[in-house]
């Protein structure tokens, strides 16, 4: 039998991954300050030692008013980064490579952690004040955010390039900028949420003008050797708004611009919309980017079986596979997926006993 595609390494710039496994950005609501600690150490180093090839760090905030919840990671200091570089290290010894998305929630900052309800915080309850491309809420009942001015727009490329230094300080190997699930740069990217006049509103080439400065700002400070994702929400399922056209449209553009992979997710920019869920309900958004704007794409979304994420690969759908929420039910999936796949395991060999 041939070696599955899953488990064939990949390389990307200079970094040559082990396997296709991604262990999908998920915030563990678990910091305090934005300090890394034992939880996130232990909650990335079980992934690795379970044979992922690639591990990306949650929507790590580049000011504290980025983060969704006061519980979000930071990297707005460089006191964040030896924390952060603990977690990469271990990383690295499992032979893991070491990933971090970089975020700004937008109008969906000061949230309540997920346990307590999720809602957005009240400014007497630890909340604070939010910004938007536009002063739209994201529930109609909630506190409107301030629009941006056009220096703050500037300050915001600022501070993703300082999170990009502080992430090579780190020892990462990979930067995703999150530009999905209607975190802020989506908000820019959508005409649902973007009703801006200026030059940063209106029409398509408008509306990634932002997206476009912080990927060249972060390109200009991540070594020309490391690769840079793109998290996008490939489409609103909402009418009105951003498409899978405009999709692959953008990512011909952010392929010009130094990005090496495309990392498709959708919805979170609007409530209440219906997107049909289901076992690779995304998988056709990375199909499409990767084979109509010749950018790699990772595909993620309801992926839980070993069998299917070697079709995704091999059918040329996709050139990753991440997975959220069934690696939170088994953290040695790579392992057992090899065994199905008849690959070799990728274990440590403390474990080797067990195989």
């Amino acid at each position: 039998m041939s070696e599955p595609v899953l488990f064939s390494p990949l390389k990307l710039r200079g970094l040559t991954l082990p396997n296709r496994v991604v262990v999908s950005p998920m915030c563990q609501y678990s910091a305090v300050d934005g300090f890394a600690n034992d939880w996130h150490l232990v909650n990335a180093g079980s992934r690795a030692v379970g044979g992922a090839g690639l591990f990306i760090v949650e929507a790590t905030g580049v000011e504290a008013r980025g983060r969704i919840s006061p519980g979000d990671l930071g990297i707005w200091s460089d006191d964040h980064i030896a924390p952060l570089r603990r977690i990469v290290d271990f990383l690295h010894s499992q032979g893991t490579a070491a990933g971090i998305q970089l975020a700004h929630a937008g109008r969906k900052a000061s949230c309540d952690l997920p346990w307590l309800g999720g809602k957005q915080l009240s400014l007497e309850n630890g909340g604070w004040q939010t910004v938007a491309p536009s002063a739209i809420p994201f529930y109609e009942d909630e506190r409107a955010p301030a629009e941006l001015t056009k220096a703050e727009i500037a300050q915001l490329v600022s501070l993703f390039a300082d999170a990009a230094r502080r992430a090579l300080a780190a020892g990462f190997d990979v930067i995703e900028i999150h530009g999905a699930h209607g975190y802020l740069l989506s908000e820019f990217l959508s005409p649902l949420a973007n009703r801006r006049t200026d030059e940063y509103g209106g029409s398509f080439e408008n509306r990634i003008r932002l997206p476009l400065e912080i990927t060249d700002a972060i390109r200009a400070v991540w070594p020309a050797d490391k690769p840079l994702f793109y998290r996008i929400t490939a489409s609103d399922w909402a009418d009105g708004g951003w498409t899978i056209d405009d999709t692959v449209r953008f990512a011909s553009i952010l392929k010009q611009h130094g990005v090496d992979l495309m990392d498709c997710s959708s919805g979170g920019t609007v409530p209440h919309v219906k997107i049909p869920v289901g076992p690779g309900y995304q998988v056709p958004f990375a199909d499409r980017v990767r084979n109509e704007a010749g950018l790699p794409t990772g595909a993620v979304g309801a992926i839980t079986e070993a069998a299917q994420a070697e079709a995704i690969l091999s059918e040329g759908k996709a050139d990753l596979v991440l997975l959220a929420r069934e690696m939170l039910r088994e953290p040695y999936w790579a392992i057992l997926a090899a065994k199905q796949l008849g690959a070799a395991p990728r274990v440590p060999p403390q474990y080797s006993r067990a195989l």
